[in-house]
């Protein structure tokens, strides 16, 4: 599976990046929206993972520009700052989120969920 990280911090990206490839996924990554909105229109991704806090435009605007402009628009996981930011990640219209502090476990249970109903069969 192929999952798109944008994410400005890079500790973050890279850890994010070792713990999802622990699990066999392919992790390409991008640092801010405006190389995340080309690289989505010209290539294909199976999950898109946005930092909700991400700097000058956040997780939250992508996923819901994502949304209404991308035909086939892959689902999305958000990153939020906290629990209580889950409303936002519905605003957002993201299909999951996980909340700060990231927990490897948990980021990764959270993205197999996405793939689950492929890898029963």
């Amino acid at each position: 599976m192929r999952l798109l990280l944008v994410e400005d911090n890079r500790a973050l990206a890279d850890w994010l990046g070792r713990t999802l490839r622990k699990q066999h996924y392919t992790v390409d990554w991008v640092d801010n929206g405006a190389d995340a909105d080309f690289v989505l229109r010209s290539e294909t991704f199976d999950l898109v993972i946005l930092d909700g806090e991400a700097a000058k435009v956040g997780g939250m605007g992508i996923c819901r520009q994502m949304k209404h402009e991308l035909y086939n628009c892959p689902p999305v996981l958000l990153l939020v700052g906290r629990p209580g930011d889950a409303w936002l990640a519905t605003w957002s219209e993201a299909d999951a989120a996980v909340s700060h502090p990231l927990d490897p476990f948990v980021v990764r249970e959270a993205v197999g969920e996405f793939f689950a109903a492929a890898t029963a069969h």
